[in-house]
């Protein structure tokens, strides 16, 4: 069982990573430098980000070179769900006071721009042709993870558990039961889930909410918070996967995604009924 924990604020929440052995000041100091880049690239909360300049004006803009790869899952998750999943959808939660002020003051909602007229992505190079207010929140937060985890696999860590309030990855040659947080109780647990050597995330309402009855996960189409799902779980190897997914849920049957990606999941409906994998390696209350 790990021993160690560092724990710390980034990108807006609380981690820990739990290992074996302490992290060297090496390891801690790539840490901070590829978490501040990342914050510096996607956060739309900051207005020095990449991501800012991008909401400014239409244009190219250069990416960092592994960002690729959540580019090219976005897009898939894009077509996917019908265009449900989009990073697109900065500026309905922006005007849904969920903004760089925090400021929770909805405004009117205008329709979201549609990804092949506004942007094009060509490897880790963006060109858009208007001003968009990007937001990775879907799946960006498990693309961290993975940087992380592959930072702490390069200096040949073995065991370990990174937690980014709730969002998981494990490493080692002992798993992990991990509870399934109630979305409407708290303190209360619907079941939990073995997890080893891959990562599980977790999608539910009852996080950044605010006003009347706004959430989040915003639907493109209608404008407004998602209503028929509460919560999902989704345990997949990759973070970013499992993140992307558990967004994913809210919108389209996982029999949509089965045929792509290898994956466990939960949801729980607005009725209190759950769904989930028949394979599931864990157990339900």
């Amino acid at each position: 069982m790990p021993l160690h924990s560092h724990d710390f604020e980034a990108i807006g929440t609380t981690w820990s990573i739990a290992t074996e052995q302490p992290l060297s000041s090496t390891v801690l100091a790539s840490l901070r430098a590829a978490i501040d880049d990342f914050d510096r690239t996607y956060s739309r909360f900051r207005a020095d980000s990449l991501v800012a300049q991008v909401a400014k004006e239409a244009g190219n803009y250069n990416f960092p070179q592994n960002a690729r790869h959540l580019f090219v899952f976005y897009r898939r998750l894009y077509d996917e769900t019908s265009g449900k999943v989009t990073p697109l959808v900065g500026a309905a939660l922006e005007r849904a006071g969920y903004d760089a002020s925090y400021s929770f003051k909805p405004s009117t909602q205008h329709a979201l721009p549609i990804w092949d007229e506004a942007l094009v992505w060509r490897g880790s190079s963006l060109h858009t042709t208007q001003p968009v207010v990007l937001d990775v929140g879907a799946a960006g937060k498990g693309y961290l993870i993975d940087i992380v985890s592959s930072i702490l696999n390069d200096a040949s860590l073995t065991d370990y558990i990174i937690d980014a309030s709730g969002d998981l990855r494990h490493k080692g040659s002992v798993g992990e039961r991990i509870g399934l947080e109630h979305p409407l109780e708290a303190g209360k647990v619907i079941g939990v889930i073995d997890i080893q050597n891959e990562s599980l995330a977790a999608s539910a309402v009852n996080r950044r909410r605010w006003g009347n009855e706004q959430h989040h996960i915003y639907d493109p189409d209608t404008l407004a918070p998602t209503r028929d799902i509460l919560a999902t779980w989704v345990v997949a190897e990759e973070a970013m996967v499992a993140d992307g997914l558990a967004t994913a849920l809210f919108f389209v049957h996982p029999s949509t995604l089965n045929d792509i990606y290898t994956f466990q999941y939960v949801r729980m409906h607005s009725d209190g009924h759950l769904d989930y994998s028949y394979d599931l390696r864990g157990e339900l209350f």
